[in-house]
């Protein structure tokens, strides 16, 4: 394979005062980077587009697993990619599909322990960029969901949501509740994913809501959203209930502030009379239970049991464009530039 010169990425160039608009990036070209040992150069076909980057930008946000991203840094992310010059005998060879956290760019350079081979675990390679991690290790690890409960998914037309409410019906939830801010969303919801019932955000109370779509209350909440979502869910919930929060996107994607914190008030009288246990979860590092995922996933993808909500974007001059209209609601599932 002949190589370029140069790579594209997308580098932000300036902080915004609220929400992060396409003006605040720039698409740079730089010298295609070369690889040494324990290297490997990877072109990349696909990256994932995630609302979490709102919460990095600048800096504001503490304690977080990922750096931040400052004026005159390239983005990164989830991206899938074919490795296209391998210096060294170990890792990946050339021509092999891998998956790093190198994306927004066009070509990079990967240490071959973070470029993970692909295999032929999902009949799409595409595919490896989903959420459903996070949806499948709170349903089955953080709440341990049981044949015939009730599960209540907030933001569940997007990356995470779009995949938890199938997943939780494929486990054996009895009544799949979500919610999501569209009445065109909430129609796909109910036909494409499964849910049995969906509340509106900005319609009716979302108290009222829940407790018409689950008059027998709800026995798991796995919460993306935060906000009145969780109060209400905290008004919905039956005795012994599960809470997993996995997102915060309320304060993350709220128009000011940095997307560094998510307050809400609940009832935490609620709380205690229900024994209502809430847990902040995040997958982390468990490449047992990913494999685990991964596999079952594939399995019920070439079933047909399961749907892999997505978008494609194509081309990186659409990328920070992608990442507003994200942020504003517009797309439904798990968004993807392809490359």
């Amino acid at each position: 394979m002949t190589l370029p010169r140069s790579s594209r990425e997308v580098r932000l160039i300036s902080v915004p005062e609220g929400l992060p608009r396409p003006e605040h990036f720039a698409i740079v070209e730089t010298p295609l980077p070369v690889p040494e040992e324990g290297e490997v150069l990877v072109r990349n076909r696909w990256f994932a587009v995630l609302a979490a980057l709102r919460t990095l930008i600048g800096g504001a946000a503490k304690d977080t697993p990922l750096p931040p991203l400052l004026p005159g840094d390239t983005l990164f992310g989830p991206a899938v990619g074919e490795v296209v010059a391998a210096p060294g005998d170990d890792g990946p060879a050339v021509g092999e599909l891998v998956s790093h956290w190198q994306g927004w760019r066009e070509y990079a350079v990967v240490p071959v322990e973070q470029a993970l081979p692909l295999g032929d675990a999902l009949p799409d390679p595409a595919a490896h960029l989903n959420q459903g991690w996070s949806a499948y290790a709170a349903l089955t690890r953080a709440a341990a969901l049981r044949p015939g409960e009730t599960v209540f998914v907030t933001g569940g037309a997007g990356g995470v949501g779009g995949l938890a409410g199938q997943i939780a019906r494929l486990l054996g939830a009895g009544r799949v509740i979500g919610s999501t801010g569209s009445p065109e969303k909430a129609a796909r919801m109910i036909t494409e994913l499964g849910y049995d019932a969906v509340v509106l955000r900005g319609a009716e109370p979302i108290g009222e809501q829940l407790a018409e779509a689950a008059p027998d209350g709800i026995d798991v909440l796995i919460d993306t959203v935060g906000g009145e979502q969780l109060r209400a869910a905290v008004g919905a919930a039956r005795q012994h209930a599960r809470f997993v929060l996995v997102g915060a996107l309320s304060g993350q994607l709220a128009e000011t502030g940095g997307g560094a914190a998510a307050p809400v008030e609940i009832d935490s009288y609620r709380l205690i009379l229900k024994q209502i246990t809430v847990t902040g979860f995040s997958g982390g590092q468990d490449p047992d239970g990913r494999a685990e995922w991964t596999g079952r996933f594939g399995g019920w993808l070439r079933s047909g049991e399961i749907v892999f909500p997505h978008v494609r974007v194509r081309g990186m001059d659409d990328a920070p464009q992608a990442l507003h209209d994200l942020i504003d609601g517009r797309y439904y599932g798990t968004v993807l530039v392809e490359v």
